[in-house]
C-alpha cells in the first residue's frame, strides 16, 4: 500500500473520540474499506454503522463489484438473540416481461447481461438507508464520510488489484460508455497507466446528497430521472415508478445447526437454505477424521454442493412470486436419504467450463458485546449491465441476468434456473448471497459472506466447515484452498492449492476436474472463545481486515 493511503487509514484508525463502542471488528474486500466500519466503532457506532461505512466505501475501491446503482442483503445478529434479515435485492422493473428477452423468438441471454433490458431496480441506497435508520447511531452521513472522502480524493489504482484486473478483463464495456471510460480508462481509452489515480466526484456528490437526504435523494426528483433515462436510453424499460415505487423487506433468517452450532442465514431469494442443506448432508460424517483436503472428503464435499445446487435451480425464488419448500428441503429425514445416496463414483458427464468471477463484495462486523452484521452487495457481473447515469457516477446493475430466461439457458455463471425463478415484473431474481452468523452458544463465532457468484455458497460452507468442523483460526480457515461443484456443469473446480495427487484420486472417482485460479472471496469475523474480535479478510481479493480494542 502506498504512503499516502497508508496515511489515510492511520487516520482513520487513529481517530478515537471519547464515546466508543469498545472492542470489534471488521472484515472486508480492501484494506480502505475495513478501516472506514472501524472508525464507526471508534465513534462510538453500532456494528451496522460499521457495515454500512465499509460497505459503501468498498463499493468506491471496488466500483466493477458494487455500489448504488445494485442491491444487496444485510443480516444482524442482535446480542440479546434476535436475528433480522433485510433484502434490498434489485427487482424486475414493471414493464420487463420474458418477450422482451427474445430474439427472433429465442431467448437471448445477450440482453439480460449488459444494456438496458439488462438493469433491474436498484435498491442498495433503500436498503443501506432502512438499514441505518433502524440499527445506526451515528448520522448517515457520518457514515458515509468515509466513501465519499475515498470517492472524491481517489485512490492510485495501483493499491486495487482486483478492480486494475476487472478494468482489463471489460475494457470493451468500458470503452463503450462515456462515463466507464472518463473514469476507469486513460488518454484515448487506453488502459490505464501505472500511475492512475480512480477519482469520482460524481459519486462522491451522489453520497455525499445520500448522506443528507435519504433515499429519496435516488428514488426521486433529479437522479430518478437521471437513472431511469439513462436505462431507456440503452434499450431498457426502468421507469421513475419503479425506482419510487420500491421497498426493501424484512425477512426471518432461517436457523439451522451444525456441530453443536446455531447457524443463521438468509432465507430465499437468497441461497442460505443452499448452504443448510449442504451442511445437513455433511452433518454426521466425521469429516476431520477423513482428513482436511484430503481426496474422500473433498469427493464428498462436492456431492453435497452439488445436491444442493440442483435443488436451488430447481426450487428457489422469490418467495413472494411462490412458496419455496425450504422446510421440506431441510427435512431431516431427506438430508439423511440424500446423504446415503451419495455415489461413491461419480457419472462422467461431458467436460465443459467456469466463469472465474469476483462481482459482488461483502462486509463482516462484530463487536465484544456479541452483536454482528453482514452485508452482500453486488452489480451483479464487472461492471454490471456497462451504465453509468450521467452526472450521478452511478453503475447500473445487470441482475436480470439472474432469472431463469428459459429452461436450459444459462446465466453468466452457467447456472440453469427453473420456473420458480422465471421473470416477472417486480419479481426478485434468487440469489447466492447468502450471508451467515454462526453461534457458538451466545458468541458469533463466525460472522461470514462472499462474492463470486455461485461459488459464495461454497466458499461460506468451507471457511465455516474451516472453523467449525477443523477448529482452524479464521485467518487459516478464509486462505485454505476450495473446490467448487454446482451440479450444472458438470466439473469440479479446485484451486491451484489443492495437491496433484488429490486431483488424481478425483479423476479416478469419476470428477471432470478443472482448475480455477481463486474461487470466490470470503470476507469472515467472529468473536474468539475468549471473547477477542478476530477479522481474515480474503487475500484471494485485496482482503482486509481491521481490528478495534479498548
Amino acid at each position: 500500500m502506498s504512503r499516502a493511503l497508508l496515511a489515510f487509514a492511520a487516520a482513520v484508525l487513529g481517530a478515537a473520540p471519547v464515546a466508543r463502542a469498545g472492542a470489534g471488528a471488521v472484515a472486508t474486500e480492501h484494506p480502505l474499506a475495513a478501516a472506514a466500519g472501524a472508525e464507526m466503532l471508534r465513534a462510538g457506532g453500532t456494528v451496522v454503522d460499521a457495515a454500512v461505512a465499509a460497505a459503501a466505501a468498498v463499493c468506491v475501491v471496488h466500483a466493477s463489484s458494487c455500489g448504488l446503482g445494485g442491491g444487496g442483503f444485510a443480516l444482524v445478529h442482535r446480542a440479546d438473540g434476535r436475528d433480522l434479515a433485510l433484502d434490498y435485492r434489485e427487482e424486475a422493473p414493471a414493464a420487463a416481461t420474458p418477450e422482451r428477452f427474445l430474439t427472433g423468438g429465442r431467448p437471448d441471454e445477450a440482453l439480460a447481461r449488459s444494456g438496458g433490458l439488462a438493469v433491474g431496480v436498484p435498491g442498495e441506497a433503500a436498503g443501506l438507508v432502512t438499514l441505518h435508520r433502524r440499527f445506526g447511531r451515528l448520522p448517515l452521513a457520518r457514515v458515509l464520510a468515509p466513501a465519499i472522502r475515498l470517492a472524491g480524493d481517489g485512490f492510485p489504482l495501483a493499491e486495487a488489484p482486483h478492480l486494475r484486473r476487472e478494468i482489463e478483463r471489460s475494457v470493451d464495456l468500458l470503452r463503450a460508455d462515456p462515463g466507464l471510460r472518463a473514469v476507469f480508462l486513460g488518454a484515448d481509452s487506453a488502459l490505464p497507466p501505472a500511475d492512475f489515480r480512480v477519482r469520482q466526484p460524481d459519486l462522491a456528490a451522489t453520497l455525499e446528497r445520500l448522506g443528507r437526504r435519504g433515499a429519496g435523494a435516488l428514488a426521486r426528483g433529479s437522479a430518478a430521472a437521471a437513472i431511469a433515462g439513462a436505462v431507456r436510453a440503452r434499450g431498457g424499460v426502468l421507469a421513475r415508478a419503479d425506482l419510487a415505487g420500491y421497498r426493501p423487506a424484512w425477512r426471518r433468517p432461517l436457523v439451522g445447526t451444525f456441530r453443536g452450532h446455531r447457524v443463521v442465514t438468509f432465507p430465499p431469494p437468497g441461497s442460505g437454505g443452499v448452504l443448510l442443506e449442504m451442511l445437513g448432508i455433511l452433518a454426521r460424517d466425521d469429516l476431520a477424521a477423513l482428513g482436511a483436503g484430503s481426496a474422500t472428503l473433498l469427493h464428498l464435499l462436492a456431492g453435497g454442493m452439488a445436491q444442493g445446487f440442483a435443488d436451488r435451480a430447481r426450487w428457489y425464488g422469490d418467495p413472494a412470486f411462490g412458496p419455496v419448500p425450504v422446510a421440506a428441503l431441510l427435512a431431516p429425514p431427506r438430508l439423511g436419504r440424500l446423504r446415503a445416496g451419495l455415489s461413491a463414483v461419480r457419472v462422467v458427464e461431458p467436460r465443459a467450463e467456469l466463469a472465474s468471477e469476483h462481482g459482488t463484495a461483502h462486509v463482516s462486523v462484530v463487536d465484544a458485546a456479541g452483536n454482528a452484521a453482514a452485508i452482500t452487495t453486488t452489480i451483479n457481473t464487472a461492471f454490471g449491465a456497462g451504465i453509468m447515469v450521467p452526472g450521478t457516477g452511478i453503475i447500473l446493475n445487470n441482475e436480470m441476468d439472474d432469472f431463469a430466461l428459459a429452461p436450459g439457458v444459462p446465466n453468466a455463471f452457467g447456472l440453469v434456473g427453473a420456473a420458480a425463478n422465471a421473470l416477472a415484473p417486480r419479481k426478485r431474481p434468487q440469489s447466492s448471497m447468502s450471508p451467515t452468523v454462526v453461534l457458538a452458544g451466545r458468541r458469533p463465532a463466525l460472522v461470514a459472506g462472499g462474492s463470486g457468484g455461485p461459488t459464495i455458497i461454497s466458499g461460506i460452507l468451507q471457511v465455516l466447515l474451516g472453523v467449525v468442523a477443523f477448529g482452524r483460526p479464521l485467518e487459516a480457515a478464509v486462505a485454505a484452498p476450495r473446490i467448487h461443484d454446482q451440479a450444472v456443469p458438470p466439473v469440479l473446480a479446485v484451486e491451484p492449492g489443492v495437491a496433484p495427487e488429490v486431483r488424481a484420486v478425483l479423476e479416478r472417482l469419476g470428477h471432470r476436474v478443472i482448475e480455477m485460479p481463486a474461487i470466490g472471496a470470503v470476507a469472515a469475523a467472529g468473536l474468539m472463545p475468549a471473547g477477542e474480535p478476530a477479522a481474515a479478510g480474503d487475500p484471494r481479493k485485496d482482503g482486509g481486515a481491521a481490528v478495534v480494542r479498548d
